[in-house]
């Protein structure tokens, strides 16, 4: 309130629009999503989707004034770090149930418990009929990109401490170009995948696995061009870019994670069966 002076750290927000206006939008976007799946009209989920995405641009626009004006003090900082490892935290959970699902099929493959999944499975793993491809073609090309992409982006990163803006901007540019090539690349192998999404368990897992790790490396790769506009605009300094710094914990765990996708899924779950070139 006016005219009571601040004795803490703490950044009181000032009344904000944004809560309520993604509230309306993600339930107008929830909403045409059933729609769409009813094969009513699709136009209901675009009209919600545009809604959240205008409200993430200026919700996340008045954040960053806040940051500039001085209002992310220290202790503010300590807790949006606190905040993004929880984030972080529960994706790891979600790929956790997805890696479970995946390996549930590869080691109860023949359960006698299971007794329609053996049916359908025709009790091997991966099913049979299905092609799998080889992991040291575009998975280990895609591989290699992640990997240079967590150098530099620590370059980047390294850079900003040292203060020196064009290293930044570099950085910046080479991850983001290398995030863009990733997706391209795992468009082109989703293509030509020898099984579909549906019609098998193998399938499922997999596209919602590594659909799920394209759809963070699209995130991470928007994240880090936003970082790369307001380097490029002066933002950040040696002292204060908590944006940056999340992106970039963010594509760290986006690496990891693959990782563990290229050898369980592409790797292990290839080893003696047929293999699409």
């Amino acid at each position: 309130m006016a005219g009571i002076a601040k004795n803490h750290d703490y950044h009181m927000v000032e009344p904000s629009p944004w809560p309520f206006v993604m509230s309306v939008a993600v339930l107008i976007m929830a909403m045409g999503g059933i729609f769409w799946m009813h094969e009513w009209t699709p136009w209901v989920f675009f009209i919600g989707l545009v809604g959240v995405l205008y409200t993430m641009y200026a919700w996340w626009s008045d954040v960053i004034k806040e940051a500039n004006q001085g209002d992310h003090t220290a202790v503010v900082q300590m807790h949006h770090r606190y905040g993004m490892m929880l984030f972080i935290a529960s994706e790891v959970m979600v790929f956790f149930g997805f890696f479970w699902a995946y390996f549930d099929g590869f080691f109860r493959l023949d359960d006698v418990e299971q007794y329609a999944r053996v049916a359908a499975t025709g009790g091997v793993w991966p099913p049979t009929g299905i092609e799998l491809f080889d992991p040291f073609h575009l998975p280990l090309f895609n591989t290699l990109l992640l990997l240079t992409s967590g150098t530099t982006v620590t370059w980047a990163h390294h850079a900003l401490l040292e203060n020196d803006r064009e290293g930044l901007k570099w950085g910046l540019v080479l991850t983001v170009l290398l995030g863009a090539i990733f997706t391209c690349v795992q468009a082109i192998e989703y293509m030509e995948a020898g099984f579909s999404f549906g019609g098998n368990m193998y399938g499922a897992t997999f596209f919602m696995a590594t659909g799920l790790h394209g759809f963070h490396v699209l995130v991470g790769t928007i994240f880090l061009l936003v970082c790369l506009i307001r380097a490029l605009r002066g933002d950040f300094t040696p002292e204060r870019h908590l944006g940056f710094e999340f992106a970039a914990w963010y594509w760290h765990f986006v690496d990891v994670v693959w990782l563990f996708l290229f050898a369980s899924i592409y790797v292990w779950g290839s080893w003696g069966v047929a293999i699409h070139h």
